[in-house]
């Protein structure tokens, strides 16, 4: 494997067995350009794209078409890149901005902290000065349905159907609160809560929802945790 710098913070899988390494900030160059802060990998470890996407970035989760979500901090939302400003975003793997929420959240946000694909649907979970949200968009019609979100502090989600799993890591501690949630009434109600002993540390962006199965990074070991 070539070129992976040591600014690297976000890993995310794309089709056809590549992935996505990129760092959580970007500048502009001496000619005002955005550097590129995003590399796609071939299956063999090669970079075969380099794209920007955004500063600050807290969070990445993909989806089957290769779209790339996005949520920022406040150097993106309050800086002056122009697609990071909503606080959430979706990118193609060439670094066209394919997506924004153009004013459709119930609040602005202020940070993300998970994300997770259903099929073609994407959740995304975030906070804001009046509370933490999920918010679950299709991307064939742009739609965004928003929900307030029962577990403070969430790191990671895994949706399938009215079912979600919710999980809130200790840092670098081996253990995680795991939430299990049911859409009651149109609202996200945790119907139990555990505490897990994992085989190694939980560090910052250590999970990953796809299909309603959340992928867990212990250490240098993956957990599978079926919603």
């Amino acid at each position: 494997m070539t070129g992976i710098s040591a600014w690297t913070s976000h890993l995310a899988l794309l089709s056809s067995s590549r992935f996505l390494l990129a760092s959580g900030s970007t500048r502009r160059d001496q000619n005002g350009i955005w550097e590129r802060n995003a590399v796609v990998y071939s299956p063999g470890g090669h970079p075969v794209g380099h794209l920007c996407i955004g500063d600050d970035i807290d969070y990445i989760i993909t989806d089957r078409d290769d779209g790339i979500w996005t949520s920022y901090g406040d150097e993106g939302i309050y800086g002056d890149h122009p697609e990071t400003i909503a606080g959430l975003a979706r990118w193609d793997t060439d670094g066209a901005h394919t997506w924004s929420p153009r004013g459709r959240l119930p609040v602005w946000p202020l940070g993300g902290s998970a994300g997770a694909t259903e099929e073609a649907v994407t959740w995304l979970a975030w906070y804001s000065h009046k509370g933490a949200f999920l918010s679950r968009v299709d991307p064939a019609t742009g739609g965004i349905t928003s929900y307030r979100n029962p577990l403070r502090d969430t790191d990671g989600i895994a949706v399938r159907g009215t079912r979600m799993l919710l999980t809130r890591r200790f840092h670098n501690r081996p253990v995680v609160e795991l939430s299990r949630a049911e859409l009651v009434d149109d609202a996200w109600v945790i119907t139990a809560q555990e505490k897990l002993r994992l085989p190694g540390p939980v560090v910052m962006r250590c999970a990953q929802g796809r299909d309603g199965v959340l992928w867990l990074r212990a250490g240098d070991t993956w957990l599978q945790i079926e919603a």
